[in-house]
């Protein structure tokens, strides 16, 4: 392979801030790694941090919007959901019992992916969360 090639796709999706943005993320995610054993967590990991931008930062107010990006390559499906910011906080990981309406979807996501990293950016944040395709420790926020 030619060292500037690369297997790795990548997929871009823009959504406005509104709750039912948050199944047509989920759709786009499935519809793309259909076949993919790793779709199903690829899904719930999308929802979660679909959810959590539209609920926790700006991205969920008056012309708000949230971005997704999936790089897809045969090592790793990575996906990444940056917000519109002005959280005050960063994400972060909270253990509430199991009767509580809120808090536990980073806490799932950090169980399910190999691997989170969030990162600030010029107008908001972004939470990456991948998933390898062979077994390596993880769950891991970086």
């Amino acid at each position: 392979m030619h060292e500037y090639t690369s297997t790795a796709r990548v997929w871009g999706l823009s959504c406005p801030g509104f709750p039912e943005e948050v199944s047509r993320a989920r759709r786009w995610t499935r519809d793309i790694l259909r076949g993919s054993p790793l779709a199903e967590d690829a899904e719930l990991i999308v929802s979660e941090l679909s959810a959590n931008a539209i609920l926790h930062t700006a991205s969920g107010r008056t012309s708000g919007s949230f971005h997704l990006a999936l790089a897809v390559s045969p090592q790793v499906v990575a996906l990444s959901v940056t917000d519109d910011g002005s959280a005050g906080t960063a994400p972060k990981i909270e253990h509430q019992d199991q009767d509580a309406e809120h808090g536990r979807g980073l806490a799932m996501v950090n169980a399910i992916a190999h691997r989170i990293v969030v990162r600030n950016t010029d107008g908001g944040r972004t939470v990456t969360a991948e998933l390898f395709a062979t077994p390596r420790p993880g769950g891991h926020l970086c």
